[in-house]
């Protein structure tokens, strides 16, 4: 199995004293947690896409790239490349920098994503969600196979045989589509043969398995070769030396930003009482010591049966040396154990 982080570069105040740290610091801090996640052994890092204050990245690739020449064996994937509102031509074109820089390490995690800000900025009708989304990812298949192409569609205009370059360093960049629990996607995910990276931000994990079932079923379906299926698991999580540290740590932030966002969306705000049976055995966050991590990890690999997982660490912001620390912990306790676990099965 694949242990990797992924992160939407937040930028939230610290919740007990409203202080905010500059852009500038929080990107310092994301370079200096992708070189660590590099140096620890972890298999990839992630960055997702965002067109919002609270989330500072909004082209993943040109991050990639700076972190491309500061590593040197970790994937650097997009968490996810907001394919809808994009451009394939350019999203393609802009791995395939990353690609170049890194000798082959880049992927791209195609999705709708969290948000829909991206929606209206670049002009696009969210109604149409689906449809853009299913022809732009053709498109984008499509330029990922061949140097040369010719294609046609509604949402955007013709191409008539058309090189585009750079080409990647690797035959083909991974391409990966994330799905949210939404059956339509899942199918097409499995249809294309593409890997599925499903996230889990809130609930049981066990209601998610009719969603990875499917997925195993209609990949195969479709006659691609079950033993290269790859199904990715993302989940928010937290790691400390123990686990009321790990608890305590993770709270605040967390809390400050579940409960913003559900205000925006009519949830109820996050309490304490709801983050610990969220922190259960078998609840959807991975907040504890290494070893609740580990076995957490464990859990949701016997019911998915996953190829990678993927840890969300910072939901809301951390302090910097309690998130390398959580980084530290992942890739020379958690992910060493894990593995191992998973191979004697």
């Amino acid at each position: 199995m694949e242990i990797g982080i992924t992160t939407f570069v937040e930028n939230t105040p610290d919740p007990s004293t409203g202080k905010l740290i500059s852009p500038h610091e929080r990107m310092a801090n994301l370079m200096e947690e992708i070189e660590l996640s590099d140096q620890v052994g972890l298999d990839v890092f992630s960055i997702g896409e965002h067109h919002r204050s609270d989330f500072i990245v909004s082209s993943p690739a040109v991050v990639l790239a700076a972190a491309a020449v500061k590593t040197k064996t970790i994937k650097l994937s997009s968490a996810v490349t907001v394919l809808s509102s994009d451009d394939p031509v350019r999203v393609f074109q802009d791995f395939a920098h990353v690609d170049l820089l890194s000798r082959g390490r880049a992927e791209i995690m195609a999705g709708r994503g969290s948000f829909t800000e991206s929606f209206p900025l670049f002009g696009n009708d969210l109604k149409e969600y689906d449809s853009i989304f299913a022809e732009k990812l053709e498109l984008l298949l499509e330029l990922n196979k061949s140097e040369k192409v010719t294609w046609s569609g509604i949402h955007r205009p013709s191409i008539n045989n058309r090189g585009v370059y750079p080409r990647p360093y690797q035959k083909e960049l991974p391409i990966w589509v994330a799905v949210g629990g939404t059956p339509q996607s899942v199918v097409r995910a499995a249809t294309n043969g593409l890997p599925m990276a499903l996230a889990i931000i809130g609930g049981m994990p066990d209601r998610f398995v009719p969603f990875t079932n499917l997925y195993k079923e209609a990949y195969q379906s479709a006659g691609h070769d079950s033993a290269k299926l790859q199904l990715a698991i993302n989940s928010h999580g937290f790691i400390a030396d123990d686990s009321q540290k790990a608890a305590d740590q993770f709270y605040g932030p967390y809390a400050y930003l579940m409960s913003k966002i559900g205000r925006e969306r009519g949830w109820s705000a996050m309490s304490r009482e709801h983050y610990e049976m969220m922190r259960a055995p078998e609840g959807s966050l991975l907040v504890g010591s290494p070893q609740q991590v580990i076995e957490k990890i464990l859990y949701e690999y016997e019911l998915f049966g996953n190829t990678r997982f993927l840890l969300h660490i910072s939901v809301g912001t951390l302090p910097h040396a309690q998130v390398m620390r959580a980084i530290e912990l992942l890739g020379t306790v958690v992910a060493p154990a894990v593995k191992k676990a998973v191979e004697k099965q």
